[in-house]
């Protein structure tokens, strides 16, 4: 071919791969200008997990659904292997369990609940068995952890189990930075300050509001409408609390303090909702089958809550976790080892936190700063039972 022949070839070449790539930016420009500006924006999640969050956000959410499908069903747990020769230490090292005890000033027992029955021989030291997060509080600590083996087929994987004592608690619920969308007002999006002197616990709420389509409600405002039918966490104006199926209208009654929803229960009458493997019922990602990062909260047959969260779990197996640990009714709530996230503080004004749940990808101090999510919190219950004010 003549030289110059060739070198007319090569320039229409560099200019067509040229046309192509400004085309390219142009399309990319949008889409640059979206993740630049989302991730400068404040957040408690690492670049990491923003990322995936951001693609999801934006029209990616098959991709990343199909990712973390393909990744957990190649990484999920084995059968068998090596027993564990200690459980993870919980709470605060006491010379016996709590007991039941009878508080001086109100002359009132103070219930405990019963051990969690091993279900793996032979029994690990201290399984099971509840450990206080706090000094005494009107005769014990309200509020109790443990571990727990879950399955003899699986028998490395172990569940973080916390109870707390309606009687002597007070739980809030706080929206985030971004959870739920609309949120008036959305307050300090972490445990006020003022409120710090009484923190006992804090755990992960819900899915997002784009996920779990479930309802938000704090202090007679509605951030998202309640829907009939779907699982709900609720506290009431007397104190009382309680995990139920929802019965009411889109606003909370009056005499309900908060009301968070998320997906239908996987516990009622104490036994494991019998449609549980639908999985698009429980997750529109990951559904119901694959086994990750779960965690739950229920109420036992007393009025109080567990809150339970396990790797490896499959909706089903949670649901049997929370039913183990005495939960009567009981809904899932966040899944994936991003969120789930159990936090105990033993010391006044919150001071010196502990970390129950082992989330590598969050800091202890968690809800100690605005969080992107919302969350619950738990709170000695000093006089009167009322709404906790944001501020």
């Amino acid at each position: 071919m003549h030289p110059r022949r060739r070198r007319t070839r090569r320039r229409r070449r560099r200019r067509g791969w040229l046309a192509a790539a400004l085309v390219l930016a142009v399309l990319l420009i949008p889409a640059l200008y979206s993740y630049v500006t989302t991730m400068m924006q404040p957040s408690s999640l690492p670049l990491g997990v923003r990322t995936v969050e951001w693609i999801r956000a934006n029209h990616g959410a098959w991709f990343v659904d199909e990712a973390e499908r393909i990744w957990y069903s190649h990484h999920g747990p084995r059968t068998g292997g090596p027993a564990l020769t200690a459980l993870p230490t919980v709470g605060l090292a006491t010379s016996a369990p709590p007991r039941k005890v009878r508080a001086r000033a109100q002359h009132l027992s103070v219930y405990v609940p019963p051990r969690i029955r091993p279900l793996i021989r032979p029994t690990l030291p201290g399984e099971g068995r509840w450990q206080p997060t706090s000094a005494p509080f009107r005769g014990s600590a309200p509020v109790l952890v443990t571990t727990y083996r879950t399955d003899p087929v699986y028998p490395q994987i172990v569940a973080y189990v916390a109870w707390f004592d309606h009687t002597r608690t007070q739980v809030a619920l706080y929206p985030g930075r971004y959870e739920p969308p609309n949120a008036q007002p959305r307050g300090p999006m972490e445990v006020p300050t003022g409120q710090r002197w009484r923190l006992l616990a804090t755990f992960n709420s819900g899915f997002t509001y784009r996920d779990g389509r479930g309802g938000f409600a704090v202090n007679g405002r509605s951030a998202t409408p309640l829907v009939a039918g779907i699982g709900t966490v609720v506290a009431y104006r007397n104190g009382r609390v309680d995990v139920v199926r929802w019965h009411g209208g889109a606003s909370p009654p009056r005499g309900v303090v908060l009301a968070r929803q998320n997906l239908p229960l996987i516990v009622a009458g104490g036994r494991a909702n019998p449609n549980l493997s639908d999985s698009s019922a429980w997750g529109q990602t990951l559904g119901n089958a694959i086994r990750v990062w779960r965690s739950g909260v229920g109420v036992d047959r007393h009025g109080n809550l567990i809150y339970a969260a396990a790797n490896y779990q499959t909706v089903g197996t949670l649901a049997q976790v929370l039913i183990h640990a005495g939960a009567v009714r009981a809904v899932e709530l966040d899944i994936n080892a991003e969120w789930p996230t159990l936090i105990t503080y033993p010391k006044g004004g919150a001071r010196d936190p502990i970390k129950i749940v082992p989330n590598t990808m969050q800091p202890v101090t968690r809800y100690l700063a605005p969080d992107d999510r919302d969350f619950f919190a738990v709170y000695k219950r000093v006089g009167a039972a009322r709404a906790v004010p944001f501020r």
